[in-house]
């Protein structure tokens, strides 16, 4: 079944306001826990909402997908314009948490799926090959779009999320209505891998050479909740996550196949772990930078720590309708948990291209 498109004449701001008469309905699908720290923030039409650092997902779904038994949260109408929304590495998809309620107040179906290797999705088979290259990363998103007969959707992500969002609007632009890709256009190949930075710009990748050793892989299966808080404090210096944000974020690492995909992904890049020949092809079509030509936003925050390239130098690579959007106010790598008015507000303009 085709998810079927709202009218045009349908406004962003009429949207808002239809898309709330929704939110029981979206309520029973997507549910928040409240703690006493909420603390009130604006909302996309400007009312006043409770926010809090510790709010969850209440219930996840589960779906076959290609090689993947794929857990995902859901929000919003269900027959609503779809939205995927992918997350990065070392988080999970409560980085969407106060994302999806104001998306699906706009009338949004909502779809925040793990990554492989995270959180409750796991594979079929043990036979599989932990594989965290590039593309395949994008052929799940794909795979789930299928398997929940999603034909197309806006998709939007940040970090390895925004990656995987570039490479679906890139190789499958029919099946991406619209992008929002934090630090903008990230498809990589390995032989720009390849080439040496500057020593201060390889210093912000230490983490990936050592990945590329087996003490590396050793103290990352030993140590994965500390070094993925350091790498929230390192990507978003300015951002004042609590205990109870990172440890509801932290369950997810410890998904059995977690270490296997995140170090097979880095020394992938490095060309020091070999991806499967099935994807070759794909590899070798990311490999020439291909133009993105879905509408895009892409956003970046005044105070990212991570690695990431300068907005100039990719502009040209969206040859759709394209915008650029700075998020001042401190905000760093994980942008739509630290600026989510800033992300849900892109995507629903996007939409309107």
């Amino acid at each position: 079944m085709e998810n079927a498109e709202p009218p045009k004449e349908i406004d962003r701001y009429r949207r808002a306001f239809v898309g709330a008469a929704a939110i029981g309905l979206a309520a029973t699908q997507f549910t928040t826990v409240l703690t006493a720290q909420a603390r009130p923030v604006s909302g996309l039409d400007g009312a006043t909402t409770e926010r809090s650092t510790a709010a969850s997902f209440a219930v996840l779904r589960q779906a076959d997908a290609g090689v993947l038994n794929v857990g995902y949260a859901e929000a919003g109408p269900p027959d609503g314009p779809v939205v995927i929304l992918l997350h990065g590495w070392p988080y999970d998809i409560h980085s969407f948490v106060e994302v999806a309620p104001l998306l699906a107040m706009a009338g949004y179906r909502v779809i925040i799926p793990y990554a492989r290797g995270h959180g409750t999705t796991h594979f079929l088979s043990s036979q599989t090959v932990r594989n965290g290259q590039q593309s395949v990363l994008a052929v799940d998103v794909i795979e789930l779009m299928d398997a929940l007969k999603i034909s197309h959707a806006i998709i939007a992500g940040y970090d390895w999320g925004a990656r995987t969002a570039c490479i679906v609007a890139a190789l499958w632009p029919e099946r991406c209505k619209a992008l929002v890709s934090v630090s903008g256009y990230l498809i990589g190949s390995l032989a720009a891998n390849r080439m040496p930075l500057p020593p201060k710009a390889e210093l912000q990748w230490w983490y990936q050479y050592y990945f590329a050793t087996e003490r590396g892989r050793a103290g990352y299966e030993r140590y994965r909740r500390d070094f993925a808080n350091l790498i929230w404090r390192i990507a978003s210096p300015k951002w004042d996550f609590d205990d109870a944000t990172f440890d509801r974020s932290a369950a997810c690492l410890d998904n059995p196949d977690h270490v296997s995909i995140v170090i097979h992904n880095y020394r992938w890049r490095l060309g020091l772990a070999q991806g499967e020949p099935e994807f070759d092809g794909l590899e070798k079509r990311l490999a020439e930078s291909p133009l993105i030509p879905v509408p895009t936003i892409t956003l970046e925050g005044d105070a990212n720590g991570a690695p990431h390239p300068d907005s100039s130098a990719y502009a040209k690579k969206f040859s759709g309708r394209y915008d650029h959007r700075l998020i001042t106010g401190g905000i760093g790598h994980n942008l739509p948990q630290e600026a989510p008015q800033a992300f849900a507000q892109a995507i629903i303009e996007v939409g309107e291209y």
